[in-house]
């Protein structure tokens, strides 16, 4: 017997289902409980609403839609046995496989399997991107030539996109030529998922987080196939110049921003990568941009993902720095008008706003200033979960105590991310029209960034000795005259908004 498959929201793609069975049959639920346990944007809701009745809607009458409490109570309704890809999350997965008829399948959507990239991982004392990177693209044939070398006789072409912004640009379009995202015509379906989100807002007490707004990201495989050709004919050119450079008043750049139907599920990565392959071979895009494009989709994304898995449940709790911090009321509100300075500022208002940032705010804003001040990370990995568009358990976990927070003592990078004012004034315009300036570190025009970085070295000075990668910063440390002058400057901070 042929069971129904149940299909998470972030399982939304046709890869989910078995294209040999063109009448499988589907369970989807939305559950409240997902949305009472934490405090979601509310765009993040939206999103996940609108793909699931999107994906109905497609499904017709081979779909059962179950509006519940909890999952539980959606198969008690059911009452007939299911089947489920393994999800995404070791809460989920843990659930799904302790239910009575329910049967897990392994999970689909992936480049490389888990038993894969175990065995690439287990003889390693460091699970670095570029080692699997490479792995994955001799896997793949993608971006290699016959003779097993890779095309342009280049892995990696990160130091041809690390441009700053176009002098004087506004946006990115002033200066270069890209055309405007692609975006999405919101429908009947997506009124019906505001009206179920403020009646939940209104009668039901769910708390959200950050603004409503319009759908900017696709939530089906038509509005996620037409996205990423828009990208791939219209943006791909410019992504890789300007991948890591910030502009206050163009927060896509030449951004993809199919971040958000990739980890849907709506789209297949390696799909996407021969997308922007055959871009290259074509003669559309230079094969830098490719490179790095396709370095985020096959390369840092999939091994994310990888890592997530492959780590130990202990990982989410590792805090190697020790920071303890809890997250200030104006940052865990996302209060983007109590911030002073100006690229932060942008940074939360971007959350707030949108539910998403690009990947260099991120890191180097967000991120780097919770490590500067030492917030909790496991904390920080709740808040980009909830807070983020596109952010999962899976997404946000590595990312966060990995990449973000150094936390796991290095497993992932070999040093911590974190900078003063100085990248932040050569990769963005934010710093000429900020009330601080990235070369002050003491006083009243003190840039926080540039400060905290300093006090974040002499904080942690004992436990980053030993990293080679930080000599040279360690002892920058013994030139500063300032020193103690500028670690009661930020002891007097504490968690004030800067």
């Amino acid at each position: 017997m042929v069971r129904r498959r149940w299909l998470f929201a972030d399982q939304l793609g046709p890869h989910f289902l078995d294209g040999d069975q063109p009448d499988q049959t589907v369970l989807l639920v939305e559950s409240q409980a997902v949305f009472r346990r934490h405090r979601y944007h509310r765009r993040k809701a939206h999103l996940v609403l609108s793909a699931l009745r999107h994906r109905a809607a497609e499904l017709g009458e081979r779909a059962v839609v179950l509006a519940t409490a909890t999952y539980r109570q959606a198969l008690e309704q059911l009452g007939e046995p299911v089947e489920v890809c393994a999800p995404t999350s070791r809460a989920a997965d843990r659930f799904v496989r302790q239910l009575d008829g329910v049967t897990v399948l392994p999970d689909r959507g992936w480049a490389v399997s888990r038993a894969e990239f175990d065995t690439w991982a287990t003889p390693r004392s460091r699970l670095l991107l570029e080692d699997y990177y490479r792995d994955v693209r001799r896997r793949l044939d993608i971006l290699m030539e016959p003779d097993g070398e890779p095309a342009g006789g280049r892995w990696n072409f990160d130091a041809d996109n690390r441009e700053p912004p176009p002098r004087g640009a506004a946006r990115l379009a002033d200066a270069v030529e890209v055309a405007e995202p692609w975006w999405p015509a919101e429908d009947d379906i997506d009124a019906q998922v505001r009206e179920t989100l403020d009646r939940w807002e209104r009668d039901e007490g769910i708390e959200f987080v950050g603004r409503d707004g319009p759908r900017r990201f696709a939530v089906t495989r038509d509005e996620a196939d037409s996205a990423v050709d828009h990208f791939v004919d219209h943006r791909l050119g410019q992504f890789g110049p300007y991948e890591d450079a910030m502009l206050a008043d163009d927060p896509w750049m030449a951004h993809s921003l199919l971040s958000v139907p990739l980890n849907l599920g709506l789209l297949h990565p390696v799909d996407v990568a021969r997308s922007a392959e055959r871009a290259y071979h074509d003669g559309r895009a230079d094969l830098a941009s490719v490179e790095g494009f396709i370095r985020q989709v096959i390369g840092w994304r999939e091994y994310v993902w990888h890592v997530y898995w492959h780590t130990d449940k202990g990982y989410r709790d590792r805090n190697e720095l020790q920071a303890h911090e809890p997250l200030p009321a104006w940052f865990d509100s996302l209060d983007a008008d109590a911030i002073t300075a100006r690229c932060l500022s942008s940074a939360v208002a971007g959350v707030r706003d949108e539910g998403w940032v690009h990947h260099i705010p991120r890191l180097m804003l967000l991120g780097s200033w919770a490590l500067q001040r030492g917030y909790d990370p496991a904390e920080l990995t709740d808040w980009f979960r909830r807070c983020f568009v596109d952010g999962y358990d899976w997404v946000m976990l590595p990312n966060v105590v990995g990449m973000s927070q150094h936390a796991d003592g290095g497993l992932m990078a070999t040093k911590p991310y974190t900078s003063g004012g100085a990248y932040i004034n050569r990769m963005s315009d934010y710093c000429g029209d900020c009330a601080y300036d990235p070369k002050v570190r003491v006083g009243e025009r003190a840039c926080p960034f540039t400060a905290g970085y300093w006090s974040f070295l002499h904080r942690n000075r004992d436990r980053l000795n030993g990293n080679p990668r930080m000599a040279r910063q360690l002892r920058g440390l013994d030139r500063l005259g300032d020193l103690a002058e500028l670690m009661d400057q930020e002891s007097a901070r504490g968690a004030a908004a800067p």
